[in-house]
């Protein structure tokens, strides 16, 4: 009497795979998209000093490194095997300060740009002449806010 009939012992349909590899390539060209790679090949020797009160930096996009120590072996024979300045990729000098923190600043929104904070990378060996001369180039740059980089120190 009813048309309808219940269907006993049939399975329901395996499901498609069809579309799996486009969704790996999504997710493969997404992740590729927003890793940030390494800006910067380290050129020097840079060994922080240990602390005990550290804090970290929240927006690492509005930091400026500046690195201080001695060249590699690589770049010994060039440059030296007196304390050194890194600016980004390549080696500086003390006035190429500014023009380096105008690059940055000009990549940061502008109402960002009161946040940009510039970190000190310093070797424990490097003595504080070179280092004082990169402050006083930074605030004649108008960068005050500064920042020693440190590594934890092990309990």
């Amino acid at each position: 009497m009813s048309k309808f009939q219940k269907k006993r012992g049939k399975a329901s349909p395996a499901v498609s795979t069809a579309s799996l590899p486009d969704i790996i390539f999504m997710l493969l060209f997404f992740f590729m998209m927003v890793t940030v790679l390494r800006d910067a090949e380290l050129k020097l020797t840079v060994t922080t000093p240990e602390a005990t009160e550290l804090t970290k930096l929240q927006e690492k996009s509005l930091v400026n490194y500046l690195y201080i120590g001695k060249p590699i072996k690589k770049y010994e024979e060039s440059y030296g095997t007196s304390p050194r300045l890194q600016l980004g990729d390549k080696f500086a000098t003390v006035a190429d300060i500014p023009l380096f923190l105008e690059r940055h600043k000009i990549k940061v929104a502008e109402n960002k740009r009161p946040k940009i904070t510039s970190s000190l990378k310093v070797d424990g060996d490097v003595t504080m002449g070179i280092v004082q001369d990169i402050k006083t180039q930074l605030r004649k740059s108008g960068q005050l806010k500064v920042n020693y980089s440190a590594r934890p120190r092990p309990e």
